[in-house]
């Protein structure tokens, strides 16, 4: 148990200690706001999803003139 703690504080003394710390809280921070807002991220895919499935299927529908675009 003492050499945990021992190797603890000098992690929390050296300076690359302490940038692993403020990453792994920056990745905890946003989980949490990604848990929280779970729901609404999943609608906004969802829509964004659908909206460039129509956008895809409708471009297949677009009827093109072969006249206009002035092919030999």
């Amino acid at each position: 148990m003492e050499a945990l703690k021992s190797a603890w504080q000098r992690f929390w003394q050296e300076e690359d200690g302490l940038g692993t710390l403020e990453i792994l809280l920056i990745i905890a921070v946003l989980l949490i706001i990604a848990i929280a807002f779970r729901k609404w991220i999943t609608k906004w895919m969802e829509s964004l999803f659908n909206d460039a499935s129509k956008e895809i299927k409708d471009s297949k529908n677009v009827n093109i003139d072969d006249s206009k675009l002035g092919t030999p």
